[in-house]
């Protein structure tokens, strides 16, 4: 039997606010509602200062549309709603309730090596990460324009927003909606200049924060590997969170990754956490495939001069010094910019320029580099770092 949106809401009007009596639907609590076969999803907008006593509310969701025939698994999530001057709390989330939940996989937070429950994703061959130490670098829109080097290149290549609590992606490939239901139940990914995207900035509201905790954002990572009609691809191209945290760590562990990619401004401040970045990576057995230098030069648009406002070749001199290859750089440019804020990136808008042709340079190092040790990834380059 299948289930529709409706059926979901008329549901959730059961479930009360503990202050008012009032249903979370009346309320208007309840955000777009997203059906993929037996898989529902949905948002509960909850007051900053009032996320812990909602946190009863999202299971008591979870378990009222679970009980609804043709439905197999319900994840609900909270979305702060900012009250000016109020302390935010954040919520402990559980893993959606579901029917059948063993299907379900949390992630590992510790530990070296590679997990043995890695997650395995049919008819895509190669999984790189595009990381950064730190935020603020463009690691976002540097993983967008790679994603359509790859495609300009001739490889078939889709992306994954993993950066649950600042997802990107929906801006820089210009794409709104919400995803739809694909072959075998599974999600279908949206689509942007022949790109299949995938985000959480799909299922919420731009403006809304996430107030997941590290369980609840490794479970959607997960849903969002596994449960996403990928198709046959030759790269999938996964936008990591910033930073070194569970997220990144768990990610590493379970996703068979082909290699990592950091991107790093020139200065030493971004250069320090680029290398955590890398040794995170290392102590993880991911191979490493080398360093881009974004925002590496600019040029006055008004007297051609060549500025370098964060510095210049620090990446290239941190490649050469952990032995991992040099990718390239990538300026600091108006163009770039503009074209990232109006979703429609510098590769796609403008193949011939310099600024593209520099992107195309690197996917296609990456895909020789990948392509030319698929079978044996022992011979990509690894960063050993001495204490």
């Amino acid at each position: 039997m299948s289930i529709s949106k409706e059926d979901v809401r008329s549901s959730l009007e059961s479930v009360k606010l503990p202050e008012s009596g009032e249903s979370i639907v009346t309320r208007g609590l309840v955000s777009e509602i997203v059906i993929a076969g037996g898989r529902v999803y949905f948002a509960i907008t909850a007051p900053s200062d009032k996320a812990d006593s909602y946190e009863s509310l999202r299971v008591e969701a979870e378990l009222v549309v679970a009980k609804l025939d043709g439905v197999e698994s319900v994840r609900a999530s909270l979305t702060a709603e900012h009250t000016p001057g109020a302390k935010t709390s954040v919520p402990t989330n559980k893993v959606g309730a579901s029917r059948n939940p063993s299907r379900s996989t949390s992630g590992k937070a510790a530990g070296g090596g590679r997990s043995t429950q890695a997650i395995i994703i049919e008819g895509v061959k190669h999984i790189v990460a595009v990381a950064s130490g730190k935020g603020g670098v463009g690691k976002s829109t540097t993983a967008a324009n790679l994603a359509l080097a790859f495609h300009a290149n001739g490889q078939a290549c889709a992306v994954l927003d993993a950066d649950i609590y600042g997802p990107s992606m929906p801006r820089l490939f210009g794409i709104k909606g919400r995803p739809g239901p694909g072959l075998g139940g599974k999600l279908k990914p949206m689509s942007g200049y022949d790109i299949s995207v995938m985000s959480m900035g799909f299922l919420v509201d731009e403006d809304m924060p996430m107030i997941w905790r590290g369980p609840m954002v490794i479970s959607a990572l997960t849903q969002m590997l596994r449960e996403v009609d990928w198709g046959k691809l030759d790269v999938l191209v996964v936008d990591m969170p910033p930073g070194t945290g569970d997220a990144q760590l768990t990610m590493a562990q379970q996703v068979p990754l082909a290699g990592a990619i950091i991107v790093s401004t020139p200065q030493d401040l971004a250069l320090i956490d680029a290398r955590k970045g890398l040794a995170m990576f290392n102590k993880v057995g991911v191979p490493v495939l080398g360093i881009i230098e974004n925002m590496s030069t600019f040029i006055c648009p008004h007297c051609s001069e060549e500025s370098h406002i964060f510095g210049h070749g620090g990446a290239r001199l941190e490649a050469d010094k952990l032995g991992v290859p040099f990718l390239g750089e990538i300026a600091l440019d108006m163009v770039i910019r503009i074209g990232s804020d109006e979703g429609n990136p510098i590769v796609a808008a403008d193949k011939d320029s310099v600024h593209a042709k520099a992107y195309l340079n690197i996917a296609a190092q990456i895909w020789t580099t990948l392509e030319a040790h698929s079978d044996r990834t022992d011979a990509i380059p690894r960063l050993v770092i001495e204490d």
